[in-house]
């Protein structure tokens, strides 16, 4: 067994996931436990960087596009109704993904895998599927803030 496979990656995105909301959202987000299904809408936003280095992968955040509206509005200070535009709503589910992503990589190199971390990529809509296969690491983490539910999904391996 390879080092990367008793990495406790979902405690580690857990942990960022937690402090990025309650840092930079002023929001409390429950962990939700078991499989989980997301998204009561049809419109949706994902938010994915890569790792590349000795541990490819890459981490994912899939929310709908009415609480991506809620982080957004959080995150500038401003009511929901005041978020005008996709281009705003994709800059902070990309800043996101790079606080979280981010704090992944650094325990990835303070673990003895040195990796880089890409810059975020956005994709919405209401019709398309994200899957990923042959990974040694595949952890799926479900959150919630009230109402609203989002999942993280975080692939990774040894690159050699």
């Amino acid at each position: 067994m390879s080092d990367i496979e008793t990495l406790d990656i979902k405690e580690f995105v857990t942990n960022a996931l937690i402090n990025v909301f309650d840092t930079m959202f002023s929001m409390d987000v429950a962990i939700l436990n078991g499989d989980v299904q997301i998204l009561n809408s049809n419109n949706q936003i994902v938010g994915s960087v890569s790792f590349a280095g000795d541990v490819v992968g890459s981490v994912a955040i899939f929310v709908s596009e009415g609480f991506a509206r809620i982080i957004t509005a959080a995150m500038l200070d401003m009511e929901v109704a005041e978020v005008e535009g996709d281009e705003e709503v994709n800059d902070v589910i990309g800043e996101l993904c790079n606080m979280v992503g981010g704090d992944l990589k650094s325990r990835l190199c303070d673990s003895g895998f040195p990796c880089n971390l890409s810059i975020p990529a956005i994709t919405c809509g209401n019709d398309f599927k994200i899957e990923s296969k042959g990974w040694m690491r595949k952890e799926r983490l479900g959150f919630k803030h009230r109402e609203h539910s989002a999942l993280v999904e975080v692939y990774l391996k040894n690159s050699q």
